[in-house]
């Protein structure tokens, strides 16, 4: 409110008024600024967490997004080695039964051989001592091989083994002899074939360096 006197001069007691009421709203304005500047510096405060935050939750779920592709990388690499190496034991061994059937095939051949007397006195002689039998023991083998061991072959052999040997029924499957008692609960198989299998093992290594171009 506000009021006038004669001659449009303002009275002491009005200027005192307008000049409080100046004072107040100074005083209002400052304190509006200063809450507003306060306000405005929280707002921009949470703004910069929020974006650090952001920034921290994306580099996070970068590395973890990184982690899980290492994670998956490896993996692939090692299935990948695995498989690698699993056909490559796929193959050993295929080229290995592939090998020792084409050698099992060419056993008969053997018997040909102008030596092979001797080998199938050696044959005899193994599977004797492998029984470990100081009795009379039967000679089984192929015709073949039969053909070899005669009378006085067998004569020698018993007298050199300690045990007498006398030739059995001929073998229907199978190149070389089986020794074994004459009730046959106690045999031993030194066919060429069984040879084969019980040396397989200690060939393998040798035999696929040799394949493979390198010493054994």
């Amino acid at each position: 409110m506000s009021f006038s006197g004669a001659g449009g001069a303002a009275s002491p007691q009005k200027e005192r008024i307008r000049t409080l009421e100046a004072a107040i709203k100074a005083e209002v304005r400052a304190e509006v600024d200063l809450l507003q500047g306060e306000a405005l510096a929280q707002v921009q405060r949470i703004q910069r967490e929020a974006e650090a935050q952001s920034a921290l939750e994306r580099e996070k779920r970068l590395q973890e997004a990184a982690s899980e592709a290492a994670i998956v990388g490896e993996s692939a690499v090692a299935r990948a080695q695995l498989e690698a190496q699993r056909l490559k034991v796929l193959r050993r061994e295929q080229l290995l039964t592939t090998v020792f059937a084409a050698a099992a095939q060419r056993l008969p051949v053997l018997v040909e051989a102008p030596d092979y007397a001797e080998t199938a006195a050696a044959l005899v002689r193994d599977a004797v001592r492998r029984l470990n039998v100081r009795a009379a023991l039967v000679v089984r083998a192929d015709t073949q091989t039969c053909a070899r061991l005669d009378a006085e072959r067998l004569a020698a052999l018993s007298a050199e083994l300690g045990a007498p040997l006398t030739l059995g029924a001929p073998l229907e499957v199978g190149v070389g002899v089986v020794v074994e008692t004459p009730d046959g609960h106690r045999r031993y198989d030194n066919t060429l074939s069984a040879r084969l299998d019980r040396m397989r093992d200690a060939l393998r290594a040798p035999v696929y360096h040799i394949l493979m171009g390198d010493k054994p």
